[in-house]
């Protein structure tokens, strides 16, 4: 597996070249998207802040939403969307990643088996991604999420 440098290096150069700043909403990669964005020297530049939004109460409590929105299926492409632009708004971000999903061993409340997560990135363009890694080992699928999660932040950023 990657180091956390090794998987953040592309998107926080590209950052840093252009000006741009990004924040995260994650759940199943525990932190890790955020712990690998600010691995590199000089992530102040462009790292904002993150959260790990992995209950009904942190959705409520750190994005803010509402009954409706608590009670939407996480580990969608919308959801994931949702929570993108909302920590966006939150923190005045260029760019955000949004990331929920069932890292394992099983499958989460919501039918998605384990090895399953729904990805988006919001920003001056967005992008979803939905990953299948048939594994139900929750390390090795926490970073293969984050690091999908971060080449899905740089695709998007390069191509905008």
């Amino acid at each position: 597996m990657p180091s956390l440098k090794q998987m953040a290096s592309p998107i926080g150069g590209l950052l840093k070249e252009r000006g741009q700043t990004v924040s995260v909403s994650e759940s199943a990669t525990g932190g890790l998207i955020s712990a690998a964005l600010l691995s590199l020297p000089g992530a102040s530049t462009y790292f904002v802040g993150g959260a790990t939004v992995y209950t009904q109460i942190a959705r409520r409590g750190i994005l803010r939403f509402n009954d409706a929105q608590v009670q939407m299926q996480g580990s969608t492409e919308q959801y994931a969307t949702l929570a993108a632009a909302t920590i966006r708004e939150i923190l005045g971000t260029d760019w955000a990643i949004g990331e929920s999903g069932a890292a394992g061993p099983g499958g989460n409340r919501y039918g998605n088996p384990a090895g399953y997560v729904a990805l988006a990135v919001v920003g001056p363009s967005s992008a979803t991604r939905v990953l299948q890694t048939d594994n139900d080992d929750r390390e090795k699928n926490m970073w293969i999420f984050a690091q999908f999660a971060l080449e899905l932040l740089y695709d998007t950023v390069r191509e905008s």
